[in-house]
């Protein structure tokens, strides 16, 4: 008797992760009518605080510098990535900002270029992978704060700031530049008391966020000093259905010297 064997080949696509690498792209910085409750982003606030105008807000800042890394990592960014965010010198309103990235090993280094003498105004260094939920740090607890995330707070976030990346909108997923929004929104509420000025943010995505959940913001106070005025670094863990989404390490000058 013949045996025969027959084997049946069969097709699976997988699809791959976006490996492409960012290019840059160009956008007029403006601030949103909510950031005029912080002063430092009105004229009338800047100029009293020794600036020529309004200073944009450092998570309008990132939203542009995100741009670029959304665009060629895709989702797998936004659930998986992350980085490191250093606001070195005001970005001021109607600037024209060029989001520049520069290649480093695995990272990709994001360059925010404006027309002012020193460059570059921002930086954000990002990573595809961010790693697992780091632990909170001991310190001063703050009050949880919850947020339902639509609008600006989910899709729209950027592009009502003028980031045009069509990724979010389409399959309904809350932007990147949200996280620091909500941990500065609990900077303005429970931490400082006038102008304050956001200077840096370690943010790691753990889970891709659809718009429409609720949010949970749990925050602790791990540091307090002075550097060019007084400071705080907080620790948030941002929390949706019972899972860390989000975590970041966020800095602010929250007295101005």
């Amino acid at each position: 008797m013949e045996l025969r064997t027959s084997l049946r080949r069969v097709h699976v696509r997988i699809k791959p992760i976006e490996t492409s690498l960012p290019i840059s792209w160009t956008v007029t910085a403006q601030n949103l009518a909510e950031h005029a409750r912080n002063l430092i982003h009105t004229d009338v606030g800047a100029q009293a605080a020794g600036f020529p105008r309004a200073l944009v807000a450092g998570v309008t800042t990132y939203a542009y510098l995100t741009h670029p890394v959304s665009e060629a990592w895709g989702k797998h960014w936004l659930s998986h990535g992350g980085g490191e965010l250093h606001l070195r010198r005001p970005v001021f309103d109607h600037d024209t900002v060029q989001c520049v990235p520069h290649t480093d090993g695995d990272a990709v280094e994001i360059y925010a270029i404006t027309s002012e003498p020193d460059q570059p105004r921002a930086t954000f260094r990002a990573v595809r992978d961010s790693g697992p939920v780091p632990a909170m740090r001991a310190g001063d607890v703050l009050p949880v704060h919850y947020l339902l995330l639509e609008g600006v707070h989910g899709t729209d976030r950027g592009l009502l700031a003028g980031d045009d990346l069509a990724l979010y909108a389409q399959h309904n997923l809350v932007h990147p530049a949200v996280w620091p929004t909500l941990a500065n929104d609990v900077v303005h509420t429970e931490i400082a008391t006038s102008s304050w000025v956001h200077t840096r943010s370690i943010i790691r995505h753990h889970a891709r966020v659809t718009a429409g959940s609720h949010a949970e913001i749990h925050g602790t106070i791990v540091d307090r000093f002075t550097a060019h005025g007084e400071r705080v670094v907080v620790d948030f863990h941002i929390v949706v259905d019972g899972n860390v989404v989000a975590s970041l390490e966020h800095e602010a000058i929250i007295s101005l010297p």
